[in-house]
């Protein structure tokens, strides 16, 4: 045999190794009868560790308090004083905009407005102060369903004192400022609007559906609040330029239409005081939630067993395959004296 035939055959001898039924295979490739075989060796190692995984997952979940969920459905307020202002839009949006009156805009414009004016930092920071949320915001931890009472963690707020008492690092302080309040509220706060229809649904989670519920019936009648205020501001505002201009000009036709755009603007003030739903009509109004949204303890129990049991196999696997490398090394170093 030829020097290059017998490196041939010992690469050959290298990649190929025969398996109990004569088949040759490439010891590249996965057994998965020797998988299965190993897997089943440690058969007990897998079930100890998806057991514990599993008690673990169940004393995890029932640590975990229930969240519940109120929402509410609104329908964009029909906008009737709109009616007048677009028939005027074409003859007097020249004038009007010296004003500041927008004869053009619609409900649509108006709705999107007060969605973005719900998300902003200014809006949050009045209904905060003015109801008075960073406690059962920042502090609460659960739910006596007993006593309908928030439980608070005592190791960041104590109820009965009405004092902050967390430890945190500077610049932050044991009073939670609005901005980092912001930032919590904004994760159990939804808002969605359906483009088709207009509808916008909003909901909040909190400990307390009572509180969840609450917080939906502010956050509706602020923003309807809000929105019909500044629109009152806006047409006080127009209603007395215009009244300027009425006794500065000296053409009739000039005074009809300033008239007219001031029977506009005092229809906006009359819709304003009459309307409390004034931006958003509440078609379905939350309610107090008898069904946690929140955890779902069966999916984390699941959850855990199935890691539990791919991370023991894993683990099962990894140890054989490295006693297997080391035992082949030492194999082969015995070989390698044993040619010496």
């Amino acid at each position: 045999m030829t020097e290059n035939q017998d490196k041939e055959l010992r690469y050959e001898n290298s990649r190929y190794v025969v398996s109990p039924d004569n088949k040759p295979q490439t010891k590249d490739e996965v057994d998965l009868r020797e998988l299965w075989g190993i897997i089943w060796q440690g058969r007990w190692i897998i079930i100890s560790i998806t057991a514990l995984f599993a008690v673990c997952s169940v004393f995890y979940a029932l640590s975990l308090p229930n969240v519940y969920n109120s929402e509410a459905l609104l329908a964009p307020a029909s906008d009737e004083q709109q009616g007048g202002l677009g028939g005027l839009a074409g003859q007097f949006g020249g004038l009007a905009s010296l004003a500041g009156v927008n004869l053009s805009g619609g409900k649509a414009d108006k709705t999107t407005m007060a969605l973005e004016i719900l998300k902003s930092r200014e809006f949050f920071s009045k209904f905060a102060q003015r109801h008075d949320i960073l406690a059962d915001l920042m502090a609460s931890e659960g739910w006596d369903i007993y006593n309908n009472e928030v439980i608070y963690d005592e190791d960041i707020y104590l109820q009965n004192e009405n004092e902050w008492v967390r430890k945190v690092k500077a610049p932050m302080q044991a009073r939670p400022s609005l901005q980092e309040a912001k930032k919590t509220f904004d994760r159990i706060l939804k808002i969605q609007q359906n483009n088709d229809t207009g509808m916008v649904n909003i909901s909040i989670e909190h400990y307390s559906p009572y509180v969840a519920k609450q917080w939906i019936d502010w956050l509706v009648r602020d923003i309807n609040l809000d929105m019909k205020n500044r629109d009152k501001q806006e047409a006080e505002k127009s209603i007395t330029f215009l009244q300027s201009q009425i006794e500065k000009t000296k053409i009739l036709e000039h005074k009809t239409l300033l008239y007219q755009l001031i029977e506009e603007q005092t229809k906006t003030l009359m819709f304003a005081e009459v309307r409390d739903e004034y931006i958003f009509k509440i078609i379905d109004p939350p309610v107090i939630a008898e069904v946690r949204a929140k955890p779902n303890r069966a999916l984390i129990v699941i959850l855990c067993l199935m890691l539990g049991s791919l991370s023991s196999m894993i683990l099962i696997l990894v140890r054989y395959y490295k006693n297997k490398s080391s035992t082949q090394k030492l194999d082969d170093e015995i070989d390698r004296i044993d040619k010496i």
